[in-house]
């Protein structure tokens, strides 16, 4: 009886565990590809491209429009999602013609929130975002490839994310748009958090997953 008990017990957590892991939000997201920086430098110099100089277009600094965008995340543990984001963020988009030549947005990591108060208080602390010593996250790019993907993906966008004091080169799939009005883009991807050394393992009955998902969505407007 005791052996029967056990082994149903176990069953259901097993069961519960693996319902939560495939319930995830997460879950068949493209993967952004990170790199460390030194190594796409050397690429850089290795490659040589020949192009034809084509006359330049008026350059137009947009600034991001905060109150129409949004820089949010998801965390997953075995039982479940965790949704986040941060509040306070700056940036601008330099744009050429219809194109978007490079951008540069600054993340406030005191501003991180969550769909817990607890949680909140605990992804400030030096188990995640660590935010007294890394007070900023910095995301700039100065490569967007016109790539069609899936869900509406038009562009390959290229840069570095500088966070938790580690510098990444990054590459991820998004929706760009340019028009007189300004430039915007939507992206959805993950990333592995121990890339950028937040190694926090979790309980150890609810372990929280490597992956997190990002979600942005920044507008940029002229000021």
């Amino acid at each position: 009886m005791a052996r029967t008990t056990f082994y149903s017990l176990l069953s259901l957590t097993l069961a519960a565990s693996l319902g939560g892991a495939c319930s995830s939000e997460i879950d068949g997201k493209p993967k952004a590809q990170v790199e460390d920086v030194k190594k796409t430098e050397a690429k850089a110099e290795t490659k040589t491209e020949t192009k034809t100089e084509a006359p330049a277009a008026a350059a137009r600094t947009f600034k991001l429009d905060k109150t129409g965008s949004s820089v949010q995340f998801v965390g997953a543990k075995l039982t479940g999602d965790h949704k986040g984001g941060f509040e306070e963020f700056e940036g601008e988009a330099k744009v050429a013609g219809d194109k978007i030549e490079s951008l540069r947005v600054t993340v406030q990591t005191p501003s991180v929130t969550s769909d817990a108060p607890d949680l909140t208080g605990h992804l400030k602390s030096a188990d995640f975002f660590d935010v007294e010593k890394f007070p900023t996250a910095v995301f700039s790019a100065n490569e967007f490839l016109a790539k069609a993907g899936e869900n509406g993906a038009t562009h390959e966008i290229g840069g570095e994310l500088e966070l938790h004091g580690q510098k990444k080169a990054i590459r991820f799939p998004a929706k760009v748009t340019v028009d007189a009005q300004g430039a915007q883009g939507q992206a959805e991807f993950t990333i592995n958090r121990k890339d950028f050394k937040i190694e926090y393992p979790g309980k150890p009955d609810d372990l929280i997953k490597d992956e997190v998902l990002l979600k942005l969505d920044l507008k940029f407007k002229a000021s």
